[in-house]
């Protein structure tokens, strides 16, 4: 899995199908590590990000963010969050062709919470679609 933090605009997340499904198991858990791979392919201005961190709170809401410090992706949450989150990541997982899927917050959004990093996930067949 490949994720990429643009300071201006959030997180790029590509991965094959068993390395999202890994990230949707640790959200369902509420807890977990996975980490991600470097790549020689360009990052045009993002950073490459370590690892992802999943960690289960109170909420309200699931919160996403990084620290640089770690350089990680932290995804904080209520379980339900989480969980629906972990649904989103699956169905990507699962996509037959290219695609992607803007997952940002907005108000009244049922399960981010404000101040979340916007972040588009990939299709592990690519960003768009082939047919």
């Amino acid at each position: 899995m490949r994720v990429l933090f643009f300071p201006n605009e959030g997180l790029d997340v590509s991965g094959g199908a068993a390395e999202l499904v890994v990230l949707a198991l640790a959200l369902v858990a509420g807890k977990g590590s996975v980490e991600t791979t470097a790549s020689e392919e360009p990052t045009f201005g993002g950073t490459e990000l370590a690892s992802v961190e999943v960690v289960s709170t109170r909420g309200p809401g699931v919160h996403i963010r990084v620290d640089s410090e770690r350089s990680a992706l932290l995804i904080e949450g209520d379980r339900l969050g989480l969980t629906a989150l972990a649904d989103e990541l699956q169905s990507i997982a699962e996509m037959d062709d290219g695609g992607h899927q803007h997952i940002e917050y907005f108000s009244d959004h049922h399960y981010l919470a404000a101040g979340s990093l916007a972040m588009v996930v990939n299709s592990p067949h690519g960003g768009m679609p082939t047919r």
